[in-house]
């Protein structure tokens, strides 16, 4: 299914049910109708972050079920993500399936060069005129500056460290940084493997610390867009 559907379903589950309820084993036990014991999985995971080995989050993500087709960004997203683009260079860090660097690259045809990063999705190692990259958003294998447009959506609630995470996409980017994650809540069981939960754009921005004047945050639908130019 899309993000839309997607995001239709999230506001009844995060929103209209009530925390009492959607922390519960019934809500467990309805929730494991649609994925099994992947929901409990999921749980454990999250209480065992500070202690997961490198093979045991790996493992997780390789097979953990896609949700989406293609991509986790919304129409709404992609469309603001294309038009904000700079400079010649882009870099897609948690490119996935790839499925946003061909918009990307349809949207900003001048483009010289178009990279993406991932680390337990190879497929935009198949698609022409794009470099791959297998690494960590934590451990960047690129120069400072070495790209004017660095993007990274759906991936710092990912990300145990994500300061880290955040310092490396800053690193690599010479003119813009461009960043979008899901606007949720916590809960006990959840239907992805999240470690933080941003319910409001100025929670984002604490995470962004420091963040330069030239900045924008704001709400698309259920995700966050943030975007920030070096000075």
């Amino acid at each position: 299914m899309n993000r839309e559907t997607t995001n239709r379903i999230r506001f009844v589950i995060e929103d209209v049910i009530p925390p009492i309820l959607r922390d519960s084993r019934l809500f467990r036990g309805m929730a494991s109708l649609a994925w099994g014991d992947h929901i409990a999985h999921l749980a454990r995971f999250r209480e065992r972050a500070p202690f997961l080995s490198a093979a045991e989050y790996e493992q997780l993500y390789r097979q953990h079920p896609r949700v989406h087709e293609g991509t986790d960004n919304s129409g709404a997203c992609i469309r603001k993500i294309t038009a904000e683009i700079r400079g010649t260079s882009v870099c897609d860090v948690g490119c996935g399936t790839g499925a946003l660097l061909k918009r990307i690259r349809s949207a900003n045809p001048t483009l010289e060069r178009l990279s993406g990063v991932d680390f337990a999705i190879d497929d935009a190692s198949a698609i022409d005129d794009v470099e791959y990259f297998a690494a960590k958003i934590e451990e960047l294998p690129f120069s400072d500056g070495e790209f004017d447009t660095v993007v990274c959506t759906h991936v710092i609630e990912h990300i145990l460290d994500y300061r880290r995470a955040i310092s490396e996409l800053r690193r690599i980017a010479r003119q813009r940084v461009i960043i979008v994650v899901p606007r949720e809540r916590e809960y006990r069981y959840t239907f992805n493997p999240h470690f933080n939960f941003f319910p409001y754009t100025h929670s984002f921005l604490r995470a962004m610390h420091p963040v330069p004047e030239r900045h924008e945050c704001v709400d698309i639908g259920r995700d966050i867009f943030y975007r920030e130019d070096k000075a």
